[in-house]
């Protein structure tokens, strides 16, 4: 078997811009693997493509929208992981790469795709065609994705590969917004070892990444082995303010708020009345001074958001190994071996908000109130250091194939095994321990039964302010009602699949080959809580009981390629996936042509059907999260528990999807290329939306759980599942164009690439019809969808010289969490909604061939560049921590270095 490289001359002229830039090429044919095989008696080339599994004729251009970026473009945008070439893509939208605790609370430290914003988990990410596992921890959404940043390390990559179209007819339901194709450097002599430094604008935010690469190549086979380190230091929000104080305040805070009955008015929360700004509370009175004499009706606010992070702590060792092997019979064996061992700690306040509504009794030394009172705030906050919240994630995955040839095709058969073993920490109050302490029976040593409140083994818990002066707390009563919850997750792949790929007929331009294929994958995951988790002991974030499942899947497929002229291909693909069980099977199709009308200018097209099941978690699983909703009731925002239910009698979600474009060369070096897609849905499986179910009932006590009054107190707790939403339809137009230029003075290659979302239209259980596109979509089931967005290069390139030049654009869009002068929208905004500002950010990156200035025999190239080089700030959110995680970067400026010798 032999390799090559090839593209065809528009795919040739975008590759040549992206030698010096990071925007997407539509290759019609990309970079493939090439085998070659015997037929008619003479050597033909043939190419596996990215959407495809039959292999054809170097002259073949696919009629799937198929984007590449290669590993010289990589390098040129100083990208340090797989997430800051993801969030670059103009077709990107939606993905959770940053450690926002506020709607990302247990995945900090990894990174995933979200293709036209349809969701982390709707795209198929595949390491050299085959499967990843996905991480065992799910986002807020329930949704369990593949962890980009465990895939491999950066200096093994040698290009990525997108297809845009979707994908479900050759991959399965997975790949419904499309398929992402990682593949790694082959036949690769010698050795590589890089050192990047990257120094941040703001705080102490530094990062170092060693990597190493080694291959060699004989007569019969290849050995490639990689690994790389990182080290990550954090950005805490106290470094870079984006928020304004109130965005980042709680009702509940230490000092703290009291629910006292007030003879004629029931029970208010009244501030501590032994102080409350004089310790770093922020007083919100809900009525004027002196209504109630001696006490201030109202909260005592805290202010959290200094304790979190943008950046997280973070670790990670990423380790590759691959090995081929020719055997004489034209057969190839190869077998991959990968590990990551990720590590990340996201800042925390102090203590979580107590949702518990516990009681200090009225015997309590330190209660003024005369009466006993329920208790709305945490055990710690002005004052104390952040409690930091812990990942730990470990991945394993082993490949193994053998690749045949026949007279008239190729042949393959493949396992893979992957596991994610994933462990989240967070410390919280004890509910029962704290009420105790409350009660005057804290401590470890007391008897709650046997003891006396106060007195010897036995102490009070000081909740009231003077805990700041005359009456502070012990370190052993504190201990005692401090616990963390521990999530031991793991999510386990095992796949096997066979396929062969052979001529069935000839036409008059050509052979028509057909692929048939079947694969059998086991799919499970599970979550082990803690055992005070499972019997929900914890003030804030519950607890959740145990989670072990699995699914099976069967699967056969087809695809026939019928070249119906020199001008005409025309793809036909379909696939059979069986679920069992209530899910049950389904058939999706494909159907792809492209039509080459002159030398210039070609047409392509599809339409394709997709299913999607529920997993595991979405069925049997469950989980609390920490949301911000806005309370009707009160007309306050305040953080929530989200407590979601799996729900077994989903069905699974279905949906469509076209594409048409063309490619335009008018001349050399010159290339138009356009797409208009659109993606349809219908039985959406989403999360029920917590500020759509509060504004749906607000005092439905069966899913609404408030402090005090059941109906008017203070929101703590909203329970939601997983439903089968009505609709979504999304679709845009995709365009890119490059021009190189040839001067005395170097190559100029300008670029570029965008994407326009025309459409992003929901159908939401509780929120109704919604018109998402260029909306942030807070109060729904979708995600932030900017309606344009855009990338401009120049690459310039002299001898040993390059250097590159990106302009970022990102359009505005409304917030539907507040209104256009700063208020929280409570339903109706008289003067329209908060514009999100739109945003502009330059990066910049030159480098040297030191290697051949002074002619030695290894390669040195040196790097310098710059991410947003004029510090601009992300476009402010009045939420959490001020700006959109799911679109912006909120780092500020980058600057990096890099050495890269060669051996």
């Amino acid at each position: 078997m032999k390799f090559k490289t090839r593209k065809t001359a528009v795919a040739a002229l975008v590759s040549s811009a992206l030698f010096c830039s990071p925007f997407l090429a539509y290759a019609q044919d990309a970079n493939e693997e090439v085998v070659a095989e015997s037929k008619s008696k003479k050597d033909v080339e043939l190419i596996l493509v990215t959407g495809s599994f039959v292999r054809r004729s170097e002259n073949f251009e696919s009629p799937s929208p198929l984007a590449v970026v290669d590993s010289v473009a990589i390098d040129s945008i100083g990208a340090k992981n797989i997430a800051d070439i993801t969030q670059t893509l103009t077709i990107n939208t939606g993905a959770e790469n940053n450690p926002d605790a506020f709607t990302q609370n247990a995945t900090a430290g990894t990174s995933n795709i979200n293709l036209r914003g349809l969701g982390v988990a709707s795209t198929l990410v595949l390491l050299n065609n085959k499967r990843q596992v996905v991480t065992a921890q799910p986002t807020n959404e329930g949704l369990n994705f593949v962890d980009t940043s465990s895939l491999v390390p950066m200096i093994a990559i040698d290009r990525m590969e997108v297809v845009k179209d979707g994908a479900s007819a050759l991959y399965g339901s997975d790949a419904v917004a499309g398929v992402v194709n990682f593949i790694t450097k082959r036949n690769y002599d010698g050795a590589m070892v890089s050192v990047d430094y990257q120094d941040g604008a703001h705080g102490d935010n530094k990062e170092y990444i060693f990597q190493g690469l080694w291959g060699a190549t004989g007569d019969n086979g290849s050995v490639l082995a990689a690994i790389s380190y990182t080290n990550r230091s954090p950005v805490f929000l106290s470094d870079r303010r984006l928020s304004r104080p109130e965005d980042d305040t709680s009702a509940l805070g230490n000092p703290a708020s009291y629910f006292v009955t007030i003879p004629g008015a029931g029970a208010l929360p009244i501030i501590d009345p032994y102080g409350c700004e004089e310790f770093g509370g922020a007083p919100n009175l809900l009525a004027p001074s002196g209504t109630i004499p001696g006490l201030e009706v109202g909260f005592c606010g805290f202010d959290f958001g200094k304790f979190y992070s943008y950046v997280a702590d973070e670790s990670r060792i990423n380790s590759y190994v691959r090995a081929d092997y020719e055997f004489a019979n034209d057969i190839t064996w190869t077998a991959e071996l990968s590990m990551a061992r990720n590590r990340a700690e996201r800042g925390g306040a102090p203590s979580f908000p107590i949702l518990t509504s516990p009681i200090v009794p009225d015997y309590h030394p330190q209660n003024p109130f005369g009466q006993s009172v329920a208790f709305f705030g945490r055990a710690e906050g002005n004052g104390f250091d952040g409690d930091p919240a812990n990942t730990e994630s470990d991945t394993f995955r082993f490949s193994t194939n053998l690749q045949g040839v026949t007279d008239s095709g190729f042949w393959e058969v493949s396992y893979t095994r992957a596991v994610n073993d994933f462990l989240y920490k967070v410390p919280d109050v004890l509910n029962t321990e704290f009420q105790l302490a409350l009660y005057g029976l804290g401590g470890s040593a007391c008897d709650p039964i046997a003891g006396t409140p106060g007195e010897g083994n036995c102490e009070f818990f000081n909740p009231f302010a003077t805990s700041y002066s005359s009456a502070p707390n012990s370190d052993y009563v504190v201990d005692s009602f401090t616990g963390t919850e521990i999530i031991d997750s793991k999510a386990d792949l095992e796949v096997f699949e066979a396929f062969t790929s052979f001529d069935i007929f000839e036409m008059s331009s050509g052979f028509a080959a057909l692929a048939v294929g079947v694969q059998y994958r086991e799919e499970q995951l599970s979550q082990d809580y803690d055992d005070l988790a499972n019997q929900d002991s914890f003030t804030f974030v519950i607890g959740n009981p145990d989670i072990d499942g699995s699914q099976d899947i069967w699967a056969a497929f087809g695809e026939l390629a019928l070249p119906l002229s020199e001008d005409l291909d025309m793809q036909l693909a379909v696939r059979y996936e069986d679920y069992g069980g209530s899910i049950g099977s389904t058939v999706d199709p494909k159907l792809a042509v492209s039509y080459r009308a002159t030398d210039e200018f070609s047409l392509r097209g599809s339409i394709s059907t997709s299913f999607r099941a529920p997993t595991v978690f979405l069925a049997q699983g469950g989980a609390t999260s920490l949301q911000q909703l806005i309370d009707p009731v009160q007309g306050a925002t305040a953080f929530v528990a989200v407590r979601t239910s799996g729900n077994e009698d989903l069905k699974p979600e279905e949906s469509t999807a076209y594409n048409i474009g063309f490619s335009y060369e008018p001349f050399r070096d010159f290339s138009i290329e356009l797409d208009y897609w659109n993606f349809k849905f219908e039985d959406l499986i989403i999360q029920e939306n917590a500020q759509a179910v509060l504004n749906l009932d607000p005092t439905d006590t069966d899913r609404i759980i408030r402090a005090g009054d059941p109906l008017n107190g203070p929101v703590l707790q909203v329970n939601n599942t997983y439903v089968n939403a009505s609709e979504m339809e999304t679709s845009g137009i995709d365009f890119v164009t490059s021009y190189k230029i040839d001067t005395e003075f170097g190559s100029f290659t300008p670029s570029l690439n965008g994407t326009y979302t025309m459409k992003y239209d929901l159908m939401d259980p509780q929120a109704g019809n919604i018109d998402g596109a260029g909306r942030r979509n807070f109060n729904n089931i979708g995600v932030s969808s900017p309606e344009l967005r855009m990338n401009f290069g120049l690459a310039w390139k002299n001898d040993i010289h390059a250097a590159n030049l990106f302009v970022r654009y990102i359009s505005s869009y409304d917030d539907d969490q507040n209104c256009a002068d700063g208020t929280t929208n409570l339903g109706a905004c008289t003067n329209g909604l908060y514009e999100v500002d739109s945003h502009v950010t330059v990066d910049a990156q030159y480098n040297i061939d030191l290697g051949s200035l002074f002619e030695t025999e290894q390669s040195y190239v040196v790097t310098v560049g710059g991410l947003n080089l004029f510090d601009e700030d992300p476009p402010q959110l009045f939420t959490n921590s001020g700006f959109d995680s799911k679109v912006h970067d909120p780092r500020g400026r980058q600057i990096y270095a890099r050495l890269a010798v060669e051996f």
